[in-house]
């Protein structure tokens, strides 16, 4: 199927949740998250960019992808990157990009080395873990669009209905 198509059938599941429980960012209309690719010198998966330049950051229920931009601080995309690759002890690899932290100083990350264009695999970096070599690292979906689907929409609607109210 289109990579756009399964975008755009992700968000309409999205929008399905009450504005109580789930916040959207404005959309990206400039060109942050090409600059963003030059800097880091790794292309974007087209999902994860179609997505975050419809919605710059999405929260749901404490469940967040970053958004890009100074209005996040430090929280954006770009410096939990820096932040990751250059400023701690166990350093990510250059090609993991951390789009979602997990509250406990792990990170869901797109493994751009594996990334073939509209799709990149989703791995889980445990920052107090020292890996020998990448293949110990967890891969856990597929795609940014498997991600989204589990994490954020199944574990939420494991508790919780659309409108927020406890199952």
């Amino acid at each position: 199927m289109d990579i756009n198509v399964l975008c755009k059938d992700l968000l309409k599941e999205l929008y399905k949740f009450s504005n109580d429980v789930i916040t959207f960012g404005e959309p990206i209309n400039d060109d942050r998250l090409e600059n963003f690719e030059k800097s880091i010198g790794f292309s974007l998966p087209t999902d994860f960019k179609n997505i975050l330049k419809k919605h710059n950051g999405i929260s749901i229920l404490g469940k967040e992808i970053l958004g890009y931009d100074k209005q996040f601080q430090s929280s954006s995309l770009e410096q939990v990157y820096q932040f990751e690759h250059f400023e701690v002890a166990n350093k990510m690899p250059p090609e993991y990009v951390p789009f979602s932290p997990d509250g406990r100083g792990n990170h869901y990350c797109l493994d751009l080395s594996r990334c073939d264009s509209d799709i990149s695999p989703i791995v889980f970096w445990q920052w107090d873990f020292q890996y020998d070599n990448t293949n110990e690292i967890e891969t856990c979906n597929y795609s940014f669009i498997e991600w989204v689907k589990e994490v954020m929409i199944e574990w939420t609607l494991e508790d919780y209905n659309y409108d927020g109210s406890e199952k």
